[in-house]
């Protein structure tokens, strides 16, 4: 017992370490949007800086750190190449960026000591300016391939059936999902959660299996009663859901659970029964279809093709496991007026944190979001050291954006997703910035008018730059593969 209280109070002490050091600066003293510099600290001339930046490095030599660099706005021209960000250039607005809290990582996060949970919930989902603020969560409809088993809300015994619905539970989300649910609900009441199915009871299914199969017809009606009783159950313990996918990865037979759907199964669940069962209801949850991966833009477009389910749909969502993160504005271009959602995309376990960092940074938090996206979610929230839990056959490699054992480790998910998340709250709006040299960059104002822009270097070598704003330019330089968050 003494052997467990010291680890615990050294975690404590680690992870509140670990806050006071990754986030000791603000990022709160800005310049009016006038073009005009001013001193922003409030202290002597020396101090005064436009713009304030956050950075993290290849090396690691930065994790998420404010530098003591001054960045001034001036006219005087320069070689460098430059982004020019336009306020005037207005694209779509956004939900929100996060990753999925996995029934593993609920249960990892629950487990731990009281002051090491609260703390840690805190830093990933508090708006103070301390904090990461994640906006946007994922969550399974019944078991992921990251619980520690298989489950849905109404197993049966082989051979038998529900189709009433009459067993149907939340009991096993209410052990470790929906506790940490209420306490991220806590910190920030706005969030927005996304739940997504990975299978269907398996009673329901052509194969009797939590493993690939097919939703057989007969139980479309069912299904879509499942799914609203699903919905009405966790708002009654005080959890608004934004929305839902239809299925999670319709097209992999292989995970555990899994369900195969195609377009038109899909299209005519949609339409026949999920859509009117949500009205009926008097639901208004949106209903994401597809995600899946970027290498078939065509299953989304062909349920939107079909104007009866395409009256239900609120948009399309998308992993890159495989394709091109161009596919999202294929399908934007096809149904512009239906939304698009990034979901998921897994770090592989030991991972490499500079590739890893430059890769998600440039084809999801820029990626995803100049290609339309509203949200980008990194996959599994929190994983122990060996990647667990996970159920039998499921992801076994898929490391967390937090490790968690009797302390906490961020990893590199953690500083990809909070680039976004801790500057770009929900109601932001992409606007314009031009590429430039290999300088990879997305731009947004926030509701409270500051401006904020991505930029990577998806270069070999360092690269000085201009940021150009109204006739003025200020001048940075990033190390290779190095991701920097400019505030202004």
């Amino acid at each position: 017992m003494k052997k467990n209280l010291l680890i615990y109070l050294f975690g404590a002490l680690f992870l509140l370490a670990g806050l006071n050091f990754a986030f000791s600066c603000k990022n709160n003293e800005v310049v009016p949007d006038n073009g005009n510099p001013s001193d922003t600290t409030g202290n002597s001339a020396k101090d005064k800086t436009d713009v304030v930046f956050w950075l993290t490095t290849a090396d690691k030599s930065f994790l998420l750190e404010k530098p003591d660099v001054k960045l001034l706005f001036n006219t005087t021209p320069n070689q460098y190449p430059s982004i020019e960000v336009d306020t005037a250039l207005t694209y779509q607005s956004i939900d929100g960026f996060g990753c999925t809290l996995t029934g593993g990582s609920a249960w990892l996060i629950k487990k731990l000591p009281a002051a090491i949970r609260d703390a840690l919930i805190k830093e990933l989902f508090s708006t103070d300016s301390a904090c990461i603020g994640i906006s946007y969560l994922r969550i399974s409809i019944g078991s992921s391939d990251l619980n520690a088993s298989v489950f849905s809300y109404d197993d049966m015994p082989d051979g038998q059936t529900d189709n009433d619905l009459t067993h149907f539970s939340l009991d096993n989300d209410k052990a470790d999902l929906i506790p940490v649910l209420k306490q991220v609900i806590l910190q920030n009441p706005d969030i927005k959660i996304l739940g997504s199915p990975w299978s269907a009871p398996a009673w329901m299914k052509t194969n009797k299996s939590t493993i690939g199969g097919r939703l057989l017809p007969e139980y479309y009606d069912a299904y879509a009663r499942y799914l609203v009783k699903y919905i009405q159950g966790i708002q009654a313990e005080g959890i608004r859901i934004d929305a839902i996918t239809i299925q999670n990865e319709p097209l992999n037979p292989n995970n555990n659970p899994s369900m195969e759907m195609s377009s038109g199964e899909q299209a005519a669940f949609i339409k026949s029964n999920l859509g009117p069962a949500f009205q009926s209801a008097g639901l208004t949850n949106k209903i994401i279809l597809y995600d899946h991966n970027c290498d078939h833009p065509e299953y989304p477009i062909n349920v939107l093709n079909d104007a009866d389910a395409r009256q239900y749909v609120d948009g399309s969502a998308f992993h890159l496991y495989a394709g091109d993160i161009s596919a999202l504005s294929q399908v934007h271009e096809a149904y512009p007026q239906k939304n698009i959602y990034f979901t998921e995309q897994y770090v592989g376990g030991p991972g490499n944190f500079g590739p890893d960092l430059r890769w998600h940074v440039k084809n999801l938090i820029i990626g995803a979001t100049r290609n339309w996206s509203k949200n980008v979610l990194e996959w599994n929230l929190a994983s122990d050291p060996s990647y667990n839990p996970h159920t039998d056959g499921g992801c076994n490699t898929c490391e967390g954006a937090v490790t968690i054992s009797s302390y906490v480790v961020r990893n590199v998910s953690y500083y990809i997703m909070a680039h976004a998340s801790k500057f770009v709250p929900s109601g932001s709006v992409r606007i314009g910035s031009t590429i430039t040299s290999k300088l990879q960059n997305v731009a947004f104002k926030t509701p409270e008018g500051k401006k904020v822009l991505i930029v990577l270097n998806d270069a070999d070598a360092e690269q000085s730059f201009n940021i150009k704003f109204k006739g003025r330019t200020v001048t940075a330089t990033l190390n290779s593969g190095s991701v920097a968050t400019f505030i202004w």
